[in-house]
């Protein structure tokens, strides 16, 4: 239907996010404008609907589109709370102090939205979905505002800021880059980070080239890859929560990756706390060195001759 897909794009010009631009969302926002199929954008007006009555049974009759009685909340839940918080729509805008449960609950179209879906297709149409984006700010970009309140910031060296998606994991990735490198590996460069969701967060394809590390296969980094050019160390970092440690498998697929690498390589396990490193303690390779976030001075090193090195 023309209008249902008028609709959706109208509620995509206002920001709303992909799932509350689907066709219940625009047969919502017909339903608050009042439109039947042969209406023009120009006559929505502002009116209480309720969500049986004043939208379900508009849909039915005028669009010829019924909805199961048991749709009512998902109206509720997932269109009209959206519309609500991305500035579409008023709750009780004509009894404001109606009870949470009342039968009479209502929702209308904001003043700011129906100026919008009045000037659908109009000459001003583009000035109009200016004004209300830079008034009221999107669903979108008020959902991703939360989102990253939840990610995990970090600041590489160079003082550049990025964000990591939530979780422990990342946690310990972070504490790695601002807390480890900058005690043990001062001068270093990072060349690799890796997140959970996004992947292959950083990566300097061409210092790793460089170094004749030839990356086909971003999974098999480790988290976090350092290069000191100072003493020519390569720092292989895996940081320890779900997954596993530098164990002596792992070493060695490392270093058959490494093997024509111009620079030393230093495998590092770095875990958030002691007691996660007491669980993998009979998994780490000799030869490696263990570094504990909750310890930040201090590292734990598998035999060897140096402290702090790349085995020989």
């Amino acid at each position: 239907m023309a209008k249902v897909e008028e609709a959706q794009e109208i509620l995509g010009a206002l920001g709303m996010p992909p799932a509350q631009r689907n066709k219940m969302a625009g047969f919502t926002l017909i339903a608050l404008c009042g439109l039947t199929p042969q209406s023009p954008w120009s006559s929505s007006k502002r009116h209480g609907c309720t969500v049986t009555k004043g939208i379900m049974d508009y849909i039915k009759e005028h669009y010829k589109t019924e909805y199961a009685p048991n749709t009512r909340e998902t109206f509720r839940r997932q269109v009209l709370h959206q519309f609500v918080q991305g500035n579409i729509a008023d709750k009780n805008p004509f009894e404001p102090n109606l009870p949470i449960n009342s039968p009479k609950t209502h929702y209308a179209l904001t003043t700011g939205a129906l100026n919008v879906v009045k000037n659908y297709g109009a000459t001003n149409w583009d000035s109009t979905v200016g004004q209300f984006r830079e008034g009221y700010g999107t669903l979108m970009e008020i959902y991703s505002a939360v989102r990253n309140l939840d990610t995990v910031p970090i600041t590489i060296p160079g003082g550049k800021k990025i964000n990591l998606s939530p979780g422990k994991h990342n946690e310990v990735q972070r504490a790695i880059v601002e807390e480890f490198v900058p005690r043990f590996a001062p001068a270093a460069q990072l060349l690799y980070l890796g997140d959970a969701a996004k992947k292959d967060l950083l990566v300097d394809k061409a210092r790793l080239l460089s170094l004749n590390i030839q990356i086909t296969d971003h999974g098999k980094l480790p988290d976090v890859v350092v290069y000191d050019s100072n003493r020519n160390w390569l720092f292989l970092i895996e940081a320890v929560t779900s997954h596993g440690p530098v164990s002596p498998t792992r070493k060695l697929d490392l270093e058959s990756m490494l093997a024509t690498c111009a620079a030393e390589s230093v495998f590092v396990s770095a875990f958030p706390d002691f007691s996660e490193f007491r669980r993998h303690i009979n998994n780490i390779a000799w030869e490696t060195e263990v570094w504990i976030c909750d310890i930040p001075d201090h590292m734990i090193h598998f035999d060897g001759e140096k402290f702090l090195g790349p085995s020989d």
